[in-house]
């Protein structure tokens, strides 16, 4: 008993710092660190069921960090914010700004003068040869999608998102999106199987036994962040 007890409140203690270090650390700059991290545009009610407040919370945050990189010109990134579209009643034209703000989604990005910089790397990657850890994403897209980056990052153990990029701009992958506020999907494009002479994903080589690899290694991790998608 004093074992399991000893436990709990080592347990309750490692709680409990993790949140004073939470609070310590600048709200701006944790939702700068998200953005980051998350790589694509998502919606406000998203990031406050993942920080675990208000939606107006993260509103004023956001709104906080956006005229904190606008002004800072030492800064290259900025917010980019992809409103949805609600019909223009006169109360919503005269809406505060935190209210249109909750109906979008936002999506840290590079300042629009830097794209000079950003053209010669596309111009370079499309025309260099995959890497290794191109064909490594482009297999588990093919193989297992459609599949959220999340899912991605999880089965390759790194962050995909210049990868999956790159895989779009060279027409080899396609991102769609369930219903608003979702998660992209990533799935093999129609090119990508017309190149490689297919008529669908599932005539890829020994299609079943990957996808059957992939289940074993989810069963033997006893995880639920990850299931192949049904074809």
């Amino acid at each position: 008993m004093r074992c399991v007890e000893s436990v709990k409140i080592k347990e309750k203690n490692e709680k409990q710092q993790r949140m004073n270090h939470k609070q310590k650390l600048p709200f701006s700059a944790q939702l700068e660190a998200f953005l980051f991290y998350h790589g694509e545009a998502v919606s406000v009610l998203k990031i406050a069921s993942v920080l675990g407040i208000s939606e107006e919370e993260v509103s004023f945050g956001l709104r906080e960090l956006q005229e904190t990189l606008e002004k800072d010109s030492k800064r290259g990134l900025t917010l980019l914010w992809k409103e949805k579209y609600v019909p223009l009643e006169a109360k919503l034209r005269q809406a505060p700004l935190e209210t249109k703000l909750l109906m979008g989604q936002v999506q840290l990005v590079t300042k629009p003068e830097f794209a000079f910089i950003f053209q010669k790397l596309i111009r370079g990657d499309l025309e260099e040869e995959l890497t290794p850890a191109a064909l490594d994403t482009l297999s588990i897209v093919a193989y297992l999608g459609p599949l959220s980056r999340a899912e991605i990052d999880y089965v390759r153990g790194v962050n995909s998102s210049f990868i999956l990029r790159n895989l779009l701009l060279r027409g080899l992958i396609e991102r769609r999106e369930e219903k608003k506020g979702a998660l992209y999907q990533y799935e093999a494009s129609f090119d990508f199987l017309k190149h490689l002479g297919l008529r669908k994903v599932k005539d890829l080589p020994e299609y079943e036994t990957y996808r059957g690899m992939l289940t074993r290694f989810q069963e033997q991790n006893k995880s639920d962040s990850f299931k192949p998608a049904v074809s």
